[in-house]
């Protein structure tokens, strides 16, 4: 359950992630949930690339270890 979990988090980091990337590569002034923090476009961009790369690592290995376990086929 708790790699379940993990996984669903992971999936819905990374969709909010990558939206606010490609947004961020489309339109420069658009901030998104990541705003806040000071920089400017460089920044925001390192920022949203990071939390995409961490949801992303936390859904495979959430899998990998749902796998594992015999949750997953």
């Amino acid at each position: 359950m708790k790699y379940d979990i993990l996984q669903i988090l992971g999936a819905v980091l990374m969709c909010f992630s990558a939206q606010g990337l490609i947004r961020l590569l489309i339109d420069h002034d658009y901030t998104g949930l990541l705003g806040w923090l000071p920089g400017g476009f460089a920044v925001l961009l390192i920022a949203y690339t990071v939390v995409l790369a961490a949801a992303a690592l936390l859904t495979s290995r959430s899998y990998a270890r749902a796998k594992a376990l015999g949750r997953r086929t």
